[in-house]
């Protein structure tokens, strides 16, 4: 059993296309979806448009959530950069989409956690805005009940794989089109993974146990960082363009 995982594409065609090329040059025709397709400010409305064609096995993840719950006023900005260029069928699409999945009675998936969409599965953050491996115990306490060998989450945007005690992996295949970000909860904290490639996550069952991959591939990533520049995001244009957030002038929390 061998399959691509994806996640956090948050609106960038761009590096979706590369990411699907690439998942094909591997000869991988199975790929499952972790959620948080389209929020952001650069391409909303085709990415949605790749995704249906694609009717890939997906999870909500939380912006997605917001998109379909929130009024337009109360959207934070990234979801008020997508939703303009959303169609009802979009967001039809999006409601359809369940919280997790079990894909082929072998894979758990979910955006975060399995309870909380907006909560990290593998990272804590101190008070001091770092962040870091969660304790294993921590992170076993929210696999309670999940009967799956392999587990997929998203959310935090790096790639990750820890293995558990009894011998269930949880990966995180890390952002298709989100390198860098700011947050406020718990504390204020930034997720920057340091490089603008997109990133993804093979995982293949051996006789051994499960195996995972992660691929960073590379694509127009300046398109995309000019595009964000020209909407007035200089966030999203500085982690699109490096992997790191520069100094903002103001922040510019949304998630």
């Amino acid at each position: 059993m061998r399959f691509a995982a994806v996640a956090d594409i948050h609106g960038n065609a761009l590096a979706l296309e590369a990411v699907l090329a690439d998942i094909h040059a591997q000869g991988i025709s199975d790929i499952v979806n972790l959620g948080d397709h389209l929020s952001g400010p650069l391409e909303a409305r085709r990415t949605a448009d790749i995704l249906m064609g694609l009717d890939l096995p997906s999870v909500r993840g939380n912006h997605d959530r917001y998109l379909i719950e929130q009024a337009e006023s109360a959207m934070n900005s990234w979801e008020h950069d997508a939703f303009g260029q959303l169609t009802s069928a979009h967001l039809d699409w999006l409601r359809t989409q369940p919280p997790t999945l079990v894909w082929r009675g072998e894979v758990f998936m979910c955006h975060a956690t399995p309870g909380d969409d907006n909560s990290y599965w593998l990272e804590d953050v101190s008070p001091d805005g770092i962040v870091h491996l969660k304790p294993l115990d921590d992170i076993e306490a929210l696999a309670e009940g999940i009967g799956q060998s392999l587990i997929l989450c998203g959310h935090s945007h790096l790639p990750r794989a820890v293995r558990l005690s009894d011998g269930r992996m949880i990966v995180n295949p890390g952002s298709v089109g989100g390198p860098a970000y700011d947050d406020d909860k718990p504390f204020y904290h930034k997720v920057e993974a340091g490089t603008p490639l997109a990133s993804y996550a093979i995982l293949d069952k051996s006789p051994a146990g499960w195996q995972a991959a992660f691929r960073l591939v590379a694509y127009d990533h300046m398109a995309m960082s000019r595009l964000a520049a020209s909407r007035g995001r200089d966030d999203w244009a500085s982690g699109l363009a490096t992997g790191w957030l520069a100094p903002p002038a103001t922040s510019s929390i949304a998630r």
